[in-house]
């Protein structure tokens, strides 16, 4: 390795990288902002408008387009030797280069020009003609990967084809992101959504399998739930991410103290209250035979308290934003409960492959519009309870019913066709009595025999978001039985 090309947004590390390969004794061209910091780090560096004896031009547009420097990176060695050498061009045997950060200057709300000039042009050209001819030109666009560069050049090591490979794969990959986020965003100045949609997931790690033991999995992400590692336990499963995040979403839905218990990707115990403790086991006995191996999601600290709790039984996968030492150590007697931190919410589309394409979908902000539509309003407790119902209602399959009063979930149906047999199967499952509970409805009635059904079990009071022809009827249905029923104007239908 006789000469290396450094031009890096991310500064970071690349002072520390250039005087080691200067060290080794490596040629060094630079430019632009990255030429200034080495310059005044005293590390040599030759130009690259010297080097290519023509300037920087464009406010910084033009620097590395030339001859000089993509025959120097695409050159193959022992085929174009001869063409280099009658156009003096010199070969370019390491490629450092990051590229402008279009996708973090897109959440500065600049105006259109400005952002456009954070489209890198030269970086780009200059790791992709490395990549191509990876076998001749190791590139390295990652500082994660400096050390073991560093590590390299200091010991004299040479990199296996295979291992140039794997730098190559990084820059075709990191294009494929970098290119897609333009496009996506350039589209979406007037669209919500672009007629051609690009997106990448990184981090790729295999799994054991996936839903069952028969298909092959993998999961990817490098934030969220897609990027979260256990702190403890074996490693996680496909079906332990599915069920981590329709936990993790719903227990977003809460400020207050509160504990989420989910099986089979849909909740099964849900409660709030004042000690996490108390609340996880009133989740717990919401649904005692389903929470049994389930996935339980808490919003606050585990304590010794819960963490003894939580030892008592099988659980496949605590979620909690930490836990305190003591908890830690009970903890430990359950070798395969795994442990995650409860991480911030990533914030991108959802994506559901179908055959042949995928369905992308984003939610907006809103707000439901609450209105009570019966002569009676709604008790202070049953509105609680109503909040609370609806919060739950949103993350369940659809057809939902969710009966609750203002503390816990009291009984879920999810998942089926009709939605009267929704309604049996939650007050089915009911633990507790339903006398003076709410029900919640994730989308509108179309006839009344959902409200009788919940009404016959014990509920004064129903939420739905309303907009059936037979809205009336449905009302006048609670009015004769003397209930409180409200309309959000929105539907939560998960299929």
């Amino acid at each position: 390795m006789k000469r290396a090309l450094l031009s890096v947004w991310n500064k970071d590390g690349i002072i520390d990288l250039a005087r080691t390969l200067h060290q080794a004794g490596i040629e060094l061209l630079s430019s632009g902002g990255t030429a200034k910091v080495l310059t005044a780090s005293n590390i040599p560096i030759i130009e690259v408008s010297e080097y290519t004896g023509f300037p920087e031009m464009m406010d910084g547009r033009v620097k590395t387009l030339h001859p000089k420097i993509h025959g120097g990176i695409l050159g193959r060695r022992g085929t174009d030797d001869a063409i280099m050498k009658e156009h003096n061009i010199g070969p370019i045997d390491l490629v450092v280069v990051n590229l402008y950060p279009f996708e973090e200057m897109t959440k500065q709300s600049l105006p259109l020009d400005e952002l456009i000039e954070f489209i890198d042009i030269g970086g780009p050209a200059m790791i992709r003609a490395a990549a191509k001819n990876f076998q001749d030109v190791l590139v390295v666009i990652d500082p994660a990967d400096y050390p073991a560069l560093m590590n390299a050049v200091s010991s004299k090591k040479s990199f296996s084809k295979e291992e140039r490979l794997a730098y190559a794969r990084k820059v075709f990959a990191r294009m494929a992101a970098y290119d897609g986020a333009i496009s996506n965003y350039l589209y979406g100045l007037e669209e919500e959504l672009p007629s051609g949609y690009s997106v990448q997931f990184r981090n790729g790690r295999m799994l054991r399998y996936g839903e069952n033991p028969h298909q092959i999995a993998a999961v990817y992400g490098e934030s969220g739930i897609g990027g979260s590692l256990p702190l403890q336990g074996k490693a996680m499963s496909y079906n332990n991410y599915l069920d981590v995040d329709a936990a993790v979403g719903l227990l977003r839905e809460f400020d207050e103290c509160a504990a989420v218990i989910v099986k089979h990707n849909n909740p099964c115990g849900v409660a709030t209250g004042e000690i996490i403790r108390d609340v996880y086991i009133a989740a717990r006995d919401v649904d005692p035979v389903s929470a049994y191996g389930g996935i339980v999601a808490v919003n606050r600290e585990v304590t010794p308290d819960l963490a003894k709790e939580i030892a008592s039984t099988f659980i496949e996968v605590l979620v909690a934003p930490s836990f305190s030492e003591e908890a830690r150590e009970i903890l430990k007697t359950k070798e395969n409960l795994r442990l995650l931190h409860l991480t911030d919410p990533a914030g991108h589309a959802a994506i559901r492959t179908i055959d042949g394409g995928a369905l992308v979908q984003v939610t907006p902000v809103q707000r439901e519009e609450w209105r009570v539509v019966t002569d009676r309003d709604p008790t202070a407790d049953e509105e609680a309870a109503m909040m609370l119902a609806m919060k739950v209602c949103k993350h369940v399959k659809s057809n939902a019913i969710i009966f609750a009063d203002k503390n816990r979930a009291l009984g879920i149906g999810a998942g089926q066709m009709s939605r009267v047999d929704s309604a049996k199967i939650a007050i089915s499952k009911a633990q507790f009595p339903l006398k003076g509970s709410v029900v919640a409805s994730d989308a509108f009635l179309p006839f009344s025999d959902t409200l009788e059904v919940a009404a016959e079990a014990g509920a004064t009071a129903l939420i739905q978001p309303g907009g059936s022809i037979r809205d009336n009827e449905v009302i006048a249905e609670a009015n004769r039985r003397k209930m409180a029923m409200v309309f959000t104007g929105i539907r939560y239908f998960r299929h």
